[in-house]
């Protein structure tokens, strides 16, 4: 029988690829990964770009929003990542208030570089953020941003509501992004913009868009793992497509292994460690001898 054939590693994209693919027409696929594990399936199944996204204060750890993400704690989930998805281009994506400094901006965007070696960072806004975009890229950073809704000023918008409806506020949108792509940014992505607004920004633009609830008409698309997967269900976004149900699969395997543990039907020998007999036996008389010590 002929050996079968090893699969092929995967190659990282590059900085170059992200950018062309405005000009190819290739969907880049971005997926926000909070874990090694997830990091780990991302990877085995082709994802373009990994995503550490700050949506993981919420979905790792329990917060009602993604401000309570530190840098430390990006760091850490990154180097995660990292580890899990060595073979793909991993974004960094810096949590609320640590780039509102050009100093402060380049600190942490070199911690996401440097202590967890990834490949870009992406902080958030357009226009009023444009000269720390800049700085970032000045400086050899590989930087992308974020407009439309943006999570780190949501009590601004209060809560979280589509951007871009009225002409005027999806003019505001496309001055963000000309301002995104003159800071020398690699990519941006639009959240809660309607479809129609997220194409024509992008055919404007020179630089690849990614849309999170921002129709087909850009240039790639973004979801939460752990929301398209189902492990996340404290709520679904509209758009959000459940493309598996983990959590129904994990308390249904869950409840399987209490039911057996109280029935007493494991672990049975299968899942067991034995011992040579003779060393039993031994045991026995050992521990018999030290009873009547």
């Amino acid at each position: 029988m002929a050996d079968v054939p090893k699969t092929a590693e995967k190659k990282k994209r590059t900085i170059t690829e992200i950018r062309d693919s405005k000009k190819t027409g290739e969907k880049m696929v971005y997926t926000s990964v909070p874990d090694y594990t997830s990091a780990k399936w991302a990877e085995a199944a082709g994802v373009d770009v990994a995503v550490v996204g700050d949506s993981l204060a919420m979905v790792a750890h329990g917060h009602a929003s993604t401000v309570p993400a530190t840098m430390d704690m990006m760091v850490m989930h990154a180097q995660a990542v990292r580890r899990g998805a060595p073979n793909t281009f991993v974004l960094g994506c810096m949590p609320y208030q640590s780039y509102h400094t050009v100093d402060r901006a380049l600190a942490n965007a070199s911690r996401f570089m440097q202590d967890a070696a990834c490949d870009a960072v992406k902080p958030q806004g357009g226009k009023s953020q444009a000269h720390i975009l800049r700085a970032l890229v000045d400086a050899g950073i590989p930087t992308a941003s974020h407009i439309g809704l943006t999570p780190h000023t949501i009590a601004m918008f209060g809560g979280f509501k589509i951007q871009g409806r009225t002409a005027d506020a999806a003019m505001k949108i496309l001055e963000d992004a000309f301002a995104i792509q003159d800071a020398g940014c690699f990519m941006l992505e639009f959240e809660a913009v309607p479809a129609k607004i997220a194409r024509a920004i992008s055919e404007q633009l020179d630089i690849p868009t990614i849309g999170i609830g921002a129709g087909v008409g850009t240039d790639g698309q973004i979801l939460l793992s752990y929301d398209l997967l189902g492990v996340f269900t404290d709520f679904k976004p509209k758009f959000t497509k459940r493309y598996a149900n983990l959590t129904e699969v994990a308390v249904a395997g869950l409840k399987a292994y209490v039911a057996d543990v109280k029935q007493g039907t494991f672990p049975d020998d299968d899942h067991s460690y034995g011992v040579d007999d003779k060393e039993y036996e031994k045991f026995l008389g050992l521990l018999e001898k030290r009873r009547h010590v």
